[in-house]
């Protein structure tokens, strides 16, 4: 049986954690900047875990691992 390919789109998106989760960016940090106050900016800069109904799915995305 063949390897199963990882989706690379994902692996560039996502990282593992060493206890098995996976890390996600936030969105809206990108552009448009100016009228978003400090604290949410700098909230934004945080990675965040990704929810349990879509790591079921990023895992057959990524199957060995990020």
């Amino acid at each position: 049986m063949p390897k199963q390919k990882t989706n690379r789109a994902a692996a560039k998106r996502f990282k593992g954690t060493a206890s098995g989760g996976i890390k996600r960016r936030k969105a809206y940090h990108s552009h448009i900047l100016t009228k978003k106050t400090r604290k949410r900016k700098r909230n934004l800069r945080r990675a965040e875990m990704v929810s349990s109904a879509d790591e079921r799915k990023l895992k057959k995305l990524l199957p060995y691992g990020v």
